[in-house]
């Protein structure tokens, strides 16, 4: 049971891999857009040291854009190239739902570990001194990032205006998340313990299945409108 479902979803992730590889668009929006916008950072804050609260919500600002400037074409790119109506007839709507989550979960992890080198590395001041904290905070972080972007994007892509619309229709979805996150990321860096953060990352866990659930629920009457 459980592969006859699996399966199906592996193989639009591999779809989705395949052809990102072959266009690079969402992976060359995003090193784009956190390089330059790190490099913004820097030089406005001209190599002084800041608050870690201010750091961390840096951080947090860098990676939020960075996933609306690549994960807004997830189902937008197989509205343009006519292949919505094939998976719609080949496979569950569930199905393509999960297939495009766990492809864009891949994405945002790969985004941040890039985000958090770059930033640790230009960034003076910014350092981790609860790498366990951090480490958690990032994955959970990145999941419900990547839940919220996957059911955004499926609804822009039945749109008129695409573009402007992802990012005013996540802000308000991703701003209790993006606030936790910042507040966990500031922990990790004063040397906070797993152990203080114990309601955060059950929230953080909260959100992401609530997300996920009501994505499922949602996704067959976006997907086949």
């Amino acid at each position: 049971m459980i592969g006859t479902f699996l399966n199906p979803v592996l193989a639009v992730l591999r779809k989705d891999l395949q052809s990102e590889l072959r266009t690079r668009y969402a992976m060359s929006a995003l090193i784009m857009f956190i390089v330059s916008t790190i490099s913004i950072i820097v030089f406005a804050i001209g190599g002084g040291t800041s608050r870690s609260d201010v750091l961390a919500g840096m951080l947090w600002v860098v990676i939020f854009f960075s996933s609306m400037s690549g994960l807004s074409r997830t189902f937008v790119s197989e509205e343009e190239r006519g292949t919505a109506m094939t998976l719609q007839l080949l496979v569950p709507p569930s199905v393509v739902l999960f297939g495009k989550l766990l492809f864009n979960v891949l994405l945002v992890i790969g985004m941040n570990i890039l985000a958090v080198a770059l930033y640790s590395f230009l960034m003076t001041g910014f350092t981790v001194t609860s790498p366990g904290l951090f480490s958690l905070t990032l994955i959970l972080g990145s999941g419900g990032l990547a839940a919220s972007s996957t059911i955004i994007a499926a609804i822009i892509a039945k749109a008129n205006t695409k573009g402007p619309l992802f990012p005013v229709l996540a802000l308000p979805i991703l701003l209790p998340l993006l606030v936790v996150v910042i507040n966990m990321t500031r922990l990790s860096m004063e040397g906070g313990d797993i152990s203080e953060s114990v309601g955060e990352f059950q929230f953080l866990i909260a959100y992401i299945i609530v997300i996920i659930t009501a994505s499922n629920l949602l996704f067959e009457y976006i997907w086949r409108d």
